[in-house]
């Protein structure tokens, strides 16, 4: 990069229905952003959804040649409008959680030696010993599981080595897979990669190692020693630890890109290329999360993040390593009674008004007075329960509530649920805790301040459009200079800050801790009743 030439820092996002990429300058303006769509812009794929999803319906995979011409397409479109690749200092990226890619025996020395000449998917078409990918929809590896939690003495103990009991999405489930169904497919594998590292290994025309925060998503890493667990390993496939080679910081400088984009885009050679890591991971680098932090995404599912010190992993959620402090770890809790739940209340106790449904909670009182309820139409992730469950204030099982108690029955039992779990995992509220909240129920503010009052914590509102991608720009940058202590927060200081919504209610936090304990209860006995452990098997 010429000396005179003003920094640039690109973030890439390798997500499941799209390529993204954004471009910031050293005051984190975002100057260029664009994308490719899978379905739309690569049809000769067949994917909906940027997936296949196959006839047992628990099969899903995604073609990996498709992403590497997504990457082809990307850059052609960049170099047409005129992007200044010799401006770009460093990037980092993010694949989509859990997937996984198997590059076949010979595919290093083909890497190593790309033609500038020809697009990446024809040099790269013999490259992969399975050429559909496994992608974390894929719900296919119940057996593997099984047999992995087996291995390592049951479902708490693998979590607590790795940060999770087996979950089917998990990569080392998925190897296990694909060893017991196709062993000379495997046996042809010299690497295999997450999507990050895969994606990384695309710009380096080398194999990139996988980071210790997306290497947390596979049930094979020990997420305190952020080493590989033998035992883990072991249960899955034999040779395995060769085939995935080493692990390393998330924050690490892999090298700089490789010849093929300098003599074909015009990159500069001095440009770096920063670890990849899982989209959850940066996306909490895009939102800026620091220690004591939560941010909820109020969407289809409800997804919490949190910043956590000392982890106790469980049965419910994860733990990984946390992506820009290597001394620290996230969570991710994931409820999938989100926003279709709270909209069918609102259409049968507010007229299908979100104006009717916001005064109902103005004009109840915080609490409830003691009045609680769960809400599973679906089978509940955290907890694994279903069902409509309501109580009075004496523990009393009762069949209905009146409409402006059942809404607050229903948001201040949803955000209690998420204080429970989150605390179960180690997560401790602290005097700075700040809530982050995005997704559609975080345009209202009446359901952001019960969130607020359940949690004792103010809620600020952030714009997350691209927050993977953002967070990968973000990480470039701190890449750079995360060998000299920096942090990434030191970073980011020019970047946006989030819009303060709502503040606890005063004296919310006494009301909420007997009610928190009684929910926690009730949540046991729930649990156990007969008719969600038998609809839960």
């Amino acid at each position: 990069m010429a000396a005179s030439e003003a920094p640039w820092y690109l973030g890439w996002d390798f997500s499941t229905q799209q390529l993204k990429v954004i471009a910031i300058d050293e005051q984190l303006r975002v100057i260029y952003e664009d994308n490719i769509h899978f379905d739309k812009d690569l049809p000769e794929f067949g994917t909906h959804c940027g997936v296949h999803v196959h006839s047992d319906k628990l099969t899903v995979t995604s073609p990996v040649l498709m992403w590497v011409k997504a990457l082809d397409m990307i850059l052609e479109k960049m170099k047409s409008s005129g992007f200044k690749f010799s401006h770009v200092r460093a990037f980092s990226g993010a694949g989509q959680q859990h997937g996984s890619v198997y590059w076949k025996e010979g595919a290093s020395q083909i890497l190593k030696n790309l033609s500038p000449d020809l697009p990446l998917h024809q040099l790269l078409k013999a490259c992969f010993s399975v050429s559909d990918s496994p992608v974390w929809m894929d719900s296919s590896t119940t057996t593997q599981c099984l047999s992995l939690e087996k291995a390592v003495g049951g479902a708490q103990n693998l979590a607590n080595i790795t940060g999770s009991r087996a979950c089917e999405r998990f990569t080392g489930n998925q190897i296990a897979k694909i060893y017991s169904q196709n062993p000379e497919v495997y046996v042809q594998t010299e690497r295999i990669s997450l999507v990050s590292s895969f994606a990384a290994s695309l710009f380096l025309s080398a194999y990139a190692p996988i980071d210790y925060c997306d290497g947390s998503g596979m049930n094979l890493l020990q997420i305190h020693d952020k080493i590989w667990s033998t035992a883990c390993l072991n249960a899955c496939a034999p040779g395995l630890e060769e085939k995935l080679g080493p692990v390393v910081p998330s924050s690490s400088v892999l090298g700089s890109v490789s010849p093929y984009y300098i003599q074909r885009y015009g990159f500069s050679p001095d440009c770096k290329v920063v670890t990849f890591t899982g989209d959850n991971p940066a996306s909490l680098a895009g939102m800026k999360l620091e220690e004591g932090d939560i941010a909820i995404s109020l969407g289809t599912s409800d997804t919490l993040f949190l910043w956590i010190k000392e982890p106790a992993p469980a049965l419910e959620g994860h733990i990984f390593c946390n992506p820009v402090d290597s001394r620290a770890y996230m969570a991710l809790l994931c409820f999938k009674n989100g926003s279709l739940i709270r909209e069918r209340i609102r259409d049968d106790c507010a007229s299908g008004s979100w104006d009717e449904f916001s005064k109902a909670l103005k004009c109840t009182v915080v609490g409830n007075n003691g009045n609680l309820g769960f809400y599973f139409d679906v089978i509940e992730i955290t907890p694994e329960a279903v069902g409509i469950h309501r109580f009075n204030r004496d523990n009393n099982k009762v069949p209905d509530f009146p409409k402006e108690v059942e809404i607050r029955a229903l948001i201040e039992g949803q955000f209690m649920a998420k204080r429970i779990h989150a605390e179960k995992l180690g997560y401790k509220i602290m005097p700075r805790t700040r809530i982050l909240a995005t997704g559609g129920a975080s345009y209202n503010k009446e359901i952001l301040q019960v969130l607020s009052d359940v949690f004792s914590a103010p809620v600020y509102t952030i714009d997350t459009a691209n927050s993977a991608c953002l967070g990968c720009a973000y990480r470039a940058i701190h890449g750079l200079v995360a060998e000299t202590s920096v942090s990434l927060v030191d970073v980011v200081k020019l970047a946006p800050e989030p819009r303060l919504v709502v503040t606890p209610t005063t004296g919310a936090d006494q009301l909420y801790q007997p009610l928190l304990k009684r929910y926690a209860e009730l949540e046991q006995k729930i649990l156990y009743s007969p008719v969600s452990s038998h609809l839960a098997k």
